[in-house]
């Protein structure tokens, strides 16, 4: 026999071995005999009924199956070998199988994965288990794609093309021929599209749908971040029109069915090269002498009108991207610049959280509603945050938005001051409840004119960013409490965050003990102090960037859902998104249900919203994917310019291929790989997050301080290497 021949033979055994499998597992309850097996797997010829009836006595013997009656057959109990799971692919070309409920992970080896790719969704077949081995099985089929269309480079042949992924987990390339290049030239970036995969060649079939540019220009990289994630960088001609034709202006009829706050002290506090502004703060001293605060939040759901080409297109994207160099918007900028824009001296429509507060920050009365206000005053945040320290309207010149230094009214001085001062006890009061305090450096780049990285700042967060924080927090905790409390239930959109993982916890507790910190496992509350005493306890030190990034990893992730548990990290029982319409569609949902609503309408339909929120989370996730991929980028292309530069930083990840290393004067982070780490042979020991030298036993574990230059820097695969120098040469 040939071994094509032989091949194709085993394989039909393997088909019908499986097909037995679901038709017993399907009806576990059951008993067929081999016609009916037969008849349900579509077998019709005599040689493959011949194996099915060998396989079925074979099975038997191995007592994978049992046999009830003369020639009926049955699955065992608690034998089910067929699961659906969700493929996570490794570098090596292995895979893992994720199964809801399963403990354990089902190990795929590269031979056995089927055409799936990374996140595919699949049926899996379980080997049975040998003793003490891990599970181990093999995909019999794909049953949902996560994505068909990959980033990748053009291999230009004579008559067509293969086109590279650039993934480093898409272990096949793309066959494409020569009437589907789309003009694309050899070498070039792409997006490419698989169409089809038959089951006799090695490669699938595709076709180029876009073309991004030349490997390593900055517009080309930053483009296939976002076609990697499929993010568009655009907006289609049709919906850009529309929004076009929108009618902006501010009618006096509009005005009437709204409570007119334009002679309210309203101002804006966001960074100074903000383009957009969808909050603002409103500030007056009642005669009983507490204070009426309003948070005002563009009406965004006044333009964008449901069942529109421009909302449809707003509900795909779900969210502004927040590149390193550019904005995404969710909305294009006759909306999200102009007229939904808080804008200072321009009269704009507004959905409003109104509160009046005692001085000990105690909430005496609220209400929510559609509203007009003209604002006062636009702030920077460090001008802002000059009046909380100085107590002065004094704004000078080097922090002034407007370039030369002004005096702010003392009315806006005093507002300023007793907001700060609220915002405090605010936020007092969450710590208090248990709210978790998370300050993690972010790093930002300045820019020249062609994007070119020429420095690297971090982005603080001060008592002005906290005041603003605070009193978003605030709308978004009160909109979602006043529909969350109503009877009968109403159905409404909430931010969630779950309890963090137990295991996980006890994981970072066993990193962070290194460094001389501990969690207090005791009950919730004592998990959430001893978090914020330990992230409170590594401010300014060598690991607080290690240690806030693991105490985030530890942490489930926050979602939307109709269905309200809660937010662990602000220890709020009700939480929702009101205050960014501009640049998140869950705001807008919120806007539309919470005026239903006050309007005096019936539940929505959960079942469509429960939809949006599932859509609105997985965007968020893309976004922030392709958002930590941009600052990649720039890192990589920031430390081109720094390769004979020596550099001290911390070991930030151990792995059994090398050690990561994140730079303390800019937190880049790079990769040091251990065939590379002279002078000994190194081996990964996970229980001590280290290499250890066979030889030498010299260590090197997270949190260590070590020196490095740069080795190579790559921007096509976002790949930065660092050479360590031993401490010894020094």
């Amino acid at each position: 026999m040939s071994k094509r021949n032989k091949k194709a033979k085993n394989h039909r055994k393997n088909e019908i071995t499986k097909g037995i499998f679901t038709v017993l597992e399907k009806e576990p309850n059951k008993s067929f005999n081999y016609k009916q097996i037969a008849a349900k797997i579509n077998i019709t010829d005599a040689q493959d009924r011949n194996t099915l009836i060998k396989r079925l006595t074979q099975l038997k013997e191995k007592k994978r199956i049992q046999e009830v009656d003369r020639g009926q057959f049955k699955v065992l109990e608690n034998t089910k070998t067929y699961y659906e799971g969700t493929v996570d692919l490794t570098g090596k070309g292995h895979a893992y199988i994720v199964v809801d409920g399963m403990d354990d992970d089902v190990f795929i080896p590269s031979n056995k994965l089927n055409k799936a790719f990374h996140k595919d969704k699949v049926e899996v077949f379980i080997y049975p288990r040998k003793k003490s081995k891990k599970l181990e099985g093999e995909i019999v089929r794909v049953l949902e794609r996560y994505k068909t269309t990959f980033v990748g480079i053009v291999d230009m042949q004579k008559t067509f093309a293969f086109v590279r992924p650039t993934d480093f987990r898409m272990y096949t390339d793309i066959f494409v021929s020569k009437d589907k290049l789309a003009d694309a030239k050899d070498g070039e970036k792409v997006l490419v599209e698989i169409t089809d995969w038959p089951d006799d060649v090695d490669s699938p079939f595709g076709r180029i749908s876009q073309v991004l540019g030349v490997p390593g220009e900055h517009d080309t990289e930053i483009h296939s971040i976002l076609a990697e994630y499929g993010l568009p960088y655009s907006f289609p001609e049709d919906v850009q029109k529309f929004a076009d034709g929108l009618d902006t202006s501010i009618k006096e009829e509009e005005i009437r069915k709204r409570k007119d706050l334009r002679n309210v002290l309203t101002f804006t506090i966001d960074p100074k090269d903000a383009k957009d502004f969808d909050d603002a703060l409103s500030f007056q001293k009642l005669e009983n002498g507490n204070y009426e605060i309003g948070i005002h939040i563009a009406d965004v759901s006044h333009y964008l009108q449901k069942d529109t080409i421009l909302d449809d297109e707003a509900y795909e994207r779900a969210t502004s991207v927040y590149l390193v160099d550019r904005v995404v918007p969710m909305l294009p900028e006759v909306l999200s610049n102009n007229a939904c824009s808080l804008r200072p001296n321009e009269e704009k429509y507004t959905f409003s959280a109104i509160f009046e507060l005692d001085e000990n920050a105690t909430i005496r009365n609220q209400w929510f509603g559609r509203t007009v206000i003209d604002s006062n005053e636009r702030f920077a945040y460090e001008e802002a945050q000059h009046i909380i320290e100085t107590g002065s309207g004094e704004i000078p010149e080097e922090i002034s938005i407007r370039e030369t230094a002004y005096k702010v009214s003392d009315e806006v001085v005093e507002a300023t001051l007793k907001m700060d001062e609220l915002a405090k006890i605010m936020r007092d009061k969450r710590m208090d409840q248990g709210a978790l305090s998370f300050d993690k450096v972010e790093v930002r780049f300045n820019l020249d004119e062609n994007n070119e990285p020429v420095g690297v700042y971090f982005k603080e967060s001060k008592d002005a960013n906290k005041l603003i924080e605070e009193f978003m927090l605030l709308a978004n905790r009160k909109v979602a409490e006043f529909i969350g409390k109503q009877k009968p239930k109403k159905t409404f959109v909430y931010r969630i965050h779950d309890d963090p993982d137990p295991d996980k916890l006890m994981a970072l507790n066993g990193i962070v003990s290194r460094f001389g910190h501990k969690l207090d496992f005791k009950d919730k509350k004592s998990i959430s102090s001893s978090l914020n005493k330990l992230l409170e306890d590594v401010k300014g030190k060598r690991e607080q960037n290690m240690v806030d990034t693991l105490t985030i990893r530890s942490m489930s992730k926050a979602i939307y859902t109709i269905d309200n548990i809660g937010h662990y990290g602000l220890a709020f029982d009700y939480y929702t998104h009101f205050t960014s319409p501009i640049r998140r569609y869950p705001d807008v949902m919120v806007h539309r249900l919470l005026q239903h609503y006050l309007d005096g309408g019936k539940s929505a339909n959960a079942e469509e919203f429960e939809k949006k929120c599932k859509h609105s989370s997985d965007m968020e996730y893309l976004a922030s994917s392709a958002e930590r991929d941009s600052i990649k980028y720039m890192q990589i292309k920031f430390m081109q310019d720094h390769k004979d530069e020596e550099f001290r930083g911390v070991i930030s990840g151990v792995t059994e291929w090398g050690i990561y290393v994140e730079i303390i004067s800019n937190k880049c982070e790079g990769m040091i790989r251990i065939r590379d780490i002279k002078g000994d042979y190194f081996i990964f020991d996970e229980r001590e997050y280290a290499i250890i030298g066979e030889r030498t036993k010299k260590k090197y574990t997270l949190g260590d301080e070590v020196n490095v230059m740069v080795k190579n820097t790559d921007l096509i695969k976002r790949h930065l290497d660092f050479a360590l120098i031993p401490e010894d040469t020094k």
